[in-house]
C-alpha cells in the first residue's frame, strides 16, 4: 500500500511538473507564431489601402483619357481589370478584418428571415436569365443577433457561386431554418466534374477547382473563404 500511495503521489507530481513546464513554454513558443500572423493580417490590411488609391486615380485617368480621345478596346480592358483588382483588393481587407473574430463585427438583433427573402428576391432575375431554377424554403421570424451587412455579403457569396457554377438548367435550392436552438442556412445546387476532394477544398483561399474558369466568372476564389469566416464569426 505504501508503495502504491508513493507511486501514484510521484506520478502526480510528476504530471503536474510536465503541464506547468509545457504551460510555460507554449506562450513562448506560440508568441512568434502569433506575432507573425497579425502582422500578416496588418500588412493585408495596409496595402490593400495603399493599393486602393493608385487603382482610383487609374481609372479616373483612364475616364480622362477616354473623353479626350474617345473608347477603345485597350481602354476598355484597362478599365476592366482595375475593376477586377479594385474588387479584390476590397475582399482582402474585409477578410483581414473578418479574421479578428466578432470584436470586428457590429452586432445587433434583427430579423434573418426578412434579410434571406430580400436577397433571394434580389437574385431571381439572375437567376431566370441564366436558365437556372431557384426555389427557396425560409423559415418565417427567424431573428439573429449578428452583423446584419455581413450575413447580407454571406447570402449574397451563397447565392452568386450557386448561380455561377450550377450546372445548366440546374435547379438551386435555399433553405433557412432553425433545429436545436441553432439556425441553419443550406444551399444546395448541381455541379458537373466536382471531385469529392474538389469539394474539401472549396472554402479555402484563392481555391478554384475550375481555374480555366477566371475570366468567364470574374472571380477571385476567395468568396467562399469569405462566407466560412462569417459564418465562424457569428458561431
Amino acid at each position: 500500500r505504501y508503495f502504491l500511495f508513493v507511486s501514484l503521489t510521484a506520478s502526480f507530481l510528476g504530471w503536474i511538473s510536465v503541464f506547468l513546464i509545457v504551460l510555460a513554454f507554449s506562450g513562448k513558443i506560440i508568441a512568434p507564431v502569433s506575432k507573425s500572423y497579425e502582422k500578416q493580417k496588418q500588412f493585408i490590411t495596409d496595402a490593400g489601402h495603399e493599393i486602393k488609391t493608385p487603382l482610383a486615380i487609374i481609372e479616373a485617368d483612364i475616364g480622362v483619357i477616354e473623353i479626350q480621345d474617345g473608347e477603345n478596346e485597350w481602354l476598355s480592358d484597362i478599365k476592366v481589370q482595375v475593376r477586377r483588382l479594385t474588387r479584390l483588393t476590397n475582399d482582402l481587407i474585409h477578410l483581414s478584418k473578418l479574421d479578428e473574430g466578432k470584436g470586428s463585427l457590429k452586432l445587433i438583433d434583427f430579423s434573418i428571415s426578412e434579410l434571406a427573402t430580400e436577397t433571394i428576391n434580389s437574385f431571381a432575375g439572375l437567376a431566370k436569365m441564366r436558365e437556372k431554377k431557384l426555389t427557396a424554403e425560409v423559415l418565417p421570424n427567424l431573428t439573429l443577433r449578428g452583423d446584419r451587412e455581413s450575413i447580407r455579403e454571406l447570402f449574397h457569396i451563397i447565392l452568386d457561386n450557386a448561380i455561377k457554377y450550377s450546372a445548366d438548367e440546374g435547379n438551386i435550392k435555399f433553405e433557412l431554418k432553425k433545429k436545436n436552438g441553432h439556425i441553419i442556412l443550406e444551399v444546395s445546387n448541381p455541379v458537373k466534374n466536382l471531385t469529392k476532394e474538389q469539394a474539401e477544398h472549396l472554402f479555402e483561399r484563392f481555391y478554384r477547382a475550375d481555374k480555366s474558369r477566371n475570366s468567364q466568372t470574374g472571380g477571385h476564389g476567395i468568396g467562399l473563404s469569405m462566407a466560412k469566416a462569417i459564418v465562424e464569426g457569428h458561431s
